[in-house]
C-alpha cells in the first residue's frame, strides 16, 4: 500500500509539470542529445509537510554560492563542447538542469528528465517515448543519489555524480548506472588516516553528519584503523540542530586532541561556529573535501582560538576560459523575470550575484562537474561513431549503449587521463592537503596522489600550529621508553601502562608493541633489551691448565695404583698385604684405576657418550671398591669380635668364601640398575641457561631419579662400610686397617658434601672440574690412606711385616678382651 501511494504520488507530480510552462532560462539548451543536471543550488534546511503531492519552492530555501559556481560550469562544459570541432562534431548537446534542493523530495524533476513530455508510460514499449536525456549528471550529496537513482538505474540511464561517495555505489549489483568522478569515501578516509599517522595522533574523535554520507564515512575510517594504532575514543552523528555543549565536554574528558568532522558544508559550519561560541581551544581539526576549502569558515570571527584546523580537498584545477563564461553569463541575466518561473525547481533568484562572487567561490568538485560532462560527450562521440568531422546520424542512441561507452572511458582533459574501474569509481585524480593559515586562506601544504602511483606528501614547515612551532599531540598515554611493553588499560589499545620486558626477553615496538617476545634458548638479553645477543657457549676444553693438572693427577692415580700392585705382588706372602685384603688388595686396586676414568670424560664437548662415561666406570667400578671394603671391615670385626661369640657365623662366612659372594652380588645389582636407568633416561648433554642468562654451560642432564637406585646402594655400602669400621677403632694400636678405613670414609662423605654445596651456588663450566676433583678424590681418599701407609711399613718398617708381630698384637689384644 505505501508503494501503491507513492507512486500515485510521482504520477501526481508528473501531471503538474506537465502543465507547468517554463520558458527559455539558463537551465535549459537545446540539443540533438540532452544530458540532465541536478545540482542543490538552494537546499532544504528543515523538513517540508504537504497534505497533497507538490512541488517545492526551491528558490525561497538558502543559496548555495559553491553549488551555483558548479552549475555555471556545466552549461560551460556543454557550450565548450559545442563549440569543438572534435569533439560530437555536427551534434549539438543541450541540458535540463533542475534545482534538487531537497535530499528526499525532488522527484518532479527526476520524473521529467527520465519521461517524455513529462508524462510516464508504465506499459508503453520499451524505449518509445522517451525523452532526449542521455545522462545524467549528479546529484551532489549521497542521499540525494540514494533517494533517485534507483529511478535512473531501471533504465540503465547513465548517472554520473559530482559528488556522491558513499561507499554503497561502487556496488554495481544496486546501482549499474552508476558512475562518479568524485573519489569514494575510502579514499578520503584513507588520506585522513595516512595524516593522522604521519604526525603520529592516534587519540581522535569523529564527528560526521547524521546521513548516508557522515554514516558511511565514520565506518569506513573504524574499519581503516583496525590494525593501526589509531583509536577512535569518541564519534557522534551531528547536524546543524545539535546541541554540542555535551559533545565538547566528552571530547575534553578524554582529552583528546585532534576532531575530525566529516560533514556537508552546512553542518561543518555549525560545528565549527559552536567550537568558538563553546570557547573549544587547542584542537587540531580535519575536514573533508565537502569543506575544507569552505571561503567562510577561515574569516569567522575566533575561528583561530579553536586551534589548527588542516583538511583533504579536491585539488583546485584551473579550468581555462570560465571565468569569461561566468562574466559573459552574468551579464546576460536570465533571472529577472524569477517570479514567472517559480516552481518546476529551475529558478535560481540570484540576479544579486557579481560574477566575482561565482569565480570566489569554493572550488571543490569544480573539475568532478567538468570531467563528467566531458565523459559523458566521448561516451555520446563514440556511441555514433564519429570520425573523420562527422557523427553517424542513423544511429539510434539508447542511454544503455552510452553507459557502455562509459565505462570505456579512455581521454585526456586538461592533462589528466580519464577512466573508471569496474565499479564506476574514478582511476584518476589526487587530493590536496590544506592548511587554513590566520589570513583566513587555505593554503596547500602536501598532496595524496591515487594514480598511476601512490604518493603521499606534506609540508610540515608550511603549517602554523597552535603550539607555536611544535607538532601536537593527541594521545591516550604517552609513549613507553626504550624496552618497555604496553599493558593495555581499558577498552581501547591506545590506553596502556608501560611495564619493563625482564630478562631473557625483548621488544619489537614495530612487530608487537604489547608482548615481551622470550629469546631464543641460545641468546640472552638484559632488562629491557630490544634485541637479543648470543650467549658464550662455556665448557672445560682438554687444552685448560685445570683439566690438564686433574688429567695428570688421574694418571699419576693409575701410575700409583699399577706401582702398589707391583708391590704387593712382589711381598703378597706377608703379612701386611695378608691384612689389608691379600688378593682383594688387587681387585680394588685395578677398580680404582678403572674408576678413574670417568675423569676424563669432564672435559671437551659433552656428547652421550661422554656423558654416560662420566658416571658410568666411576659408579659402577666404585660400588665394587665399597663391596671390598664393607667385605674388609666385615672381616676386621668377625676376626677380633665375632669369631669368639659367633664361631658358627665364622665358619659359614669362611665355608662358604662370604667376602667374594658380597662383592659379586653387589656388582651385579648395581650393573643391572645402572643397565635400567640408562635405559629409561640415559644421560645426555644438558645446555644450562638458567643460573647465567648470558651463557650456556655444556653441560650432561642426569636425571636423578631414574639414577637413584644407584645412588642407594652406594650409600648403603659406604654406610655399612662406615659401621664395621668403626666398631673396629678399639682394635690395637698398630693394626689400624679399621680406624683407616673410617678415616677413608669420612673423607670421602666431607668430598661430597662440599660438592653438594657448591652445586647448589653455583653452576658455571667450573662446576665439571669440581666435580672431576671429587670423583678424583674419592678414589685418592683409599689410595692415600689405606694403602700407602702399608706401602710405608713393606719399604720402610719391613720388622712389623712379619708374623711374630702380627700374632702378638693378636695376643695381647686378646688378653685384653678376656681380663
Amino acid at each position: 500500500m505505501d508503494h501503491l501511494l507513492a507512486f500515485l504520488s510521482l504520477l501526481s507530480f508528473v501531471h503538474f509539470l506537465a502543465q507547468c510552462t517554463v520558458p527559455a532560462s539558463e537551465f535549459q539548451l537545446d540539443g540533438d542529445y540532452l544530458i540532465g543536471g541536478l545540482f542543490d543550488i538552494h537546499h532544504v534546511s528543515t523538513s517540508f509537510y504537504h497534505n497533497r503531492p507538490e512541488a517545492i519552492d526551491c528558490s525561497s530555501q538558502p543559496f548555495l554560492l559553491p553549488n551555483y559556481r558548479r552549475f555555471l560550469l556545466m552549461r560551460f562544459s556543454v557550450e565548450e563542447i559545442n563549440n569543438s570541432t572534435n569533439l560530437l562534431p555536427n551534434v549539438s548537446l543541450g541540458y535540463e538542469i533542475f534545482d534538487h534542493c531537497s535530499d528526499t523530495q525532488n522527484f518532479p524533476d527526476i520524473l521529467k528528465q527520465i519521461s517524455a513530455n513529462g508524462l510516464i508510460q508504465p506499459w508503453g514499449e520499451p524505449y518509445k517515448n522517451l525523452s532526449k536525456v542521455i545522462a545524467v549528471i549528479g546529484p551532489f550529496t549521497s542521499t540525494q543519489a540514494l533517494t533517485v537513482g534507483p529511478l535512473f538505474m531501471v533504465d540503465f540511464i547513465p548517472m554520473v555524480s559530482y559528488g556522491s561517495s558513499s561507499t554503497i555505489f561502487s556496488k554495481k549489483e544496486k546501482y549499474p548506472s552508476f558512475l562518479r568522478t568524485v573519489h569514494p569515501n575510502k579514499d578520503t578516509i584513507k588520506v585522513i588516516v595516512n595524516i593522522l599517522q604521519h604526525f603520529n595522533w592516534r587519540w581522535v574523535a569523529f564527528l560526521n553528519s547524521d546521513n548516508d554520507f557522515g554514516i558511511d564515512g565514520r565506518e569506513l575510517f573504524m574499519k581503516m584503523i583496525e590494525d593501526t594504532e589509531i583509536c577512535l575514543a569518541y564519534t557522534k552523528n551531528v547536524n546543524i540542530n545539535t546541541d554540542y555543549s555535551e559533545i565538547f565536554q566528552q571530547i575534553e574528558a578524554q582529552k583528546i586532541g585532534v576532531i575530525i568532522v566529516f560533514a556537508p558544508k552546512t553542518t561543518a559550519e555549525a560545528v565549527i561556529k559552536s567550537a568558538i561560541r563553546l570557547n573549544i581551544t587547542n584542537k587540531v581539526w580535519m575536514a573533508d573535501d565537502g569543506w575544507s576549502l569552505n571561503k567562510k569558515l577561515p574569516k569567522e570571527k575566533g575561528i583561530k582560538n579553536i586551534g589548527t584546523i588542516l583538511g583533504v580537498s579536491q585539488p583546485v584545477v584551473t579550468i581555462p576560459g570560465f571565468s569569461d563564461f561566468v562574466f559573459s553569463a552574468k551579464s546576460e541575466n536570465h533571472c529577472e523575470n524569477s517570479q514567472k518561473q517559480k516552481f518546476c525547481n529551475q529558478v535560481c533568484n540570484c540576479s544579486g550575484l557579481s560574477p566575482d562572487d561565482v569565480i570566489a567561490a569554493d572550488p571543490s568538485f569544480s573539475f568532478p562537474v567538468y570531467s563528467a560532462i566531458y565523459a559523458i560527450a566521448h561516451a555520446l562521440h563514440n556511441t555514433l561513431q564519429c570520425e573523420a568531422g562527422r557523427c553517424n546520424g542513423n544511429i539510434t542512441v539508447y542511454p544503455h549503449k552510452v553507459l557502455a561507452e562509459l565505462k570505456k572511458s579512455n581521454f585526456t582533459l586538461l592533462n589528466q587521463s580519464i577512466k573508471f574501474d569496474e565499479n564506476g569509481d574514478p582511476k584518476f585524480g589526487s587530493y590536496s592537503i590544506v592548511f587554513w593559515n590566520d589570513s583566513g586562506d587555505a593554503d596547500e601544504i602536501g598532496f595524496y596522489q591515487f594514480y598511476p602511483l601512490v604518493n603521499f606528501f606534506i609540508n610540515i614547515t608550511k603549517i602554523q600550529w597552535y603550539t607555536k612551532g611544535k607538532v601536537p599531540t593527541s594521545l591516550c598515554s604517552p609513549e613507553c621508553p626504550v624496552g618497555y611493553v604496553k599493558e593495555q588499560d581499558g577498552i581501547h589499545k591506545c590506553c596502556f601502562i608501560c611495564e619493563i620486558c625482564p630478562n631473557g626477553t625483548y621488544i619489537n615496538s614495530t612487530e608487537d608493541p604489547y608482548k615481551c617476545i622470550p629469546c631464543k634458548e641460545t641468546e640472552w638479553s638484559a632488562e629491557g633489551s630490544t634485541s637479543c645477543s648470543l650467549r658464550v657457549v662455556e665448557y672445560i676444553p682438554f687444552t685448560d691448565s685445570g683439566a690438564i693438572l686433574i688429567m695428570v693427577g688421574t694418571w699419576a692415580l693409575v701410575g700409583l695404583a699399577l706401582a702398589m700392585s707391583v708391590l704387593f705382588a712382589i711381598n703378597y706372602n706377608t703379612p701386611v698385604v695378608r691384612s689389608a685384603g691379600g688378593p682383594m688388595c688387587f681387585l680394588i686396586l685395578g677398580c680404582l684405576s678403572l674408576s678413574s676414568l670417568s675423569v676424563f670424560f669432564y672435559f671437551g664437548t659433552p656428547t652421550i657418550s661422554f656423558c654416560i662415561l662420566r658416571s658410568l666406570p666411576f659408579i659402577l667400578f666404585y660400588t665394587v671398591c665399597l663391596a671390598c671394603f664393607v667385605v674388609r671391615s666385615f672381616q676386621i670385626v668377625c676376626i677380633f669380635k665375632i669369631a669368639a661369640k659367633f664361631p658358627k657365623l665364622h665358619s659359614w662366612w669362611m665355608k662358604y668364601h662370604g667376602q667374594w659372594l658380597l662383592i659379586t652380588v653387589a656388582f651385579v645389582a648395581q650393573a643391572l640398575l645402572l643397565v635400567i636407568s640408562y635405559s629409561y633416561a640415559p644421560p645426555k648433554p644438558y645446555n644450562e641457561t638458567v643460573w647465567y642468562p648470558d651463557k650456556i654451560v655444556l653441560g650432561c642432564d642426569i636425571h636423578l631419579k631414574e639414577s637413584s637406585g644407584s645412588v642407594v646402594l652406594l650409600t648403603a655400602l659406604s654406610s655399612l662400610c662406615f659401621i664395621f669400621s668403626y666398631m673396629g677403632k678399639d682394635l690395637p694400636k698398630n693394626y689400624n686397617e679399621a680406624k683407616a678405613i673410617t678415616f677413608c670414609l669420612l673423607l670421602l662423605i666431607f668430598t661430597w658434601i662440599i660438592f653438594a654445596t657448591e652445586y647448589m651456588f653455583y653452576r658455571g663450566k667450573y662446576i665439571l672440574m669440581l666435580n672431576a676433583l671429587a670423583v678424583l678424590s674419592s678414589l685418592y681418599s683409599f689410595l692415600l690412606w689405606y694403602f700407602l701407609p702399608k706401602c710405608y711399613i713393606i719399604i720402610f718398617q719391613p720388622h712389623k711385616n712379619t708374623q711374630q708381630y702380627f700374632q702378638g698384637l693378636i695376643q695381647n689384644y686378646t688378653k685384653t678382651i678376656s681380663q
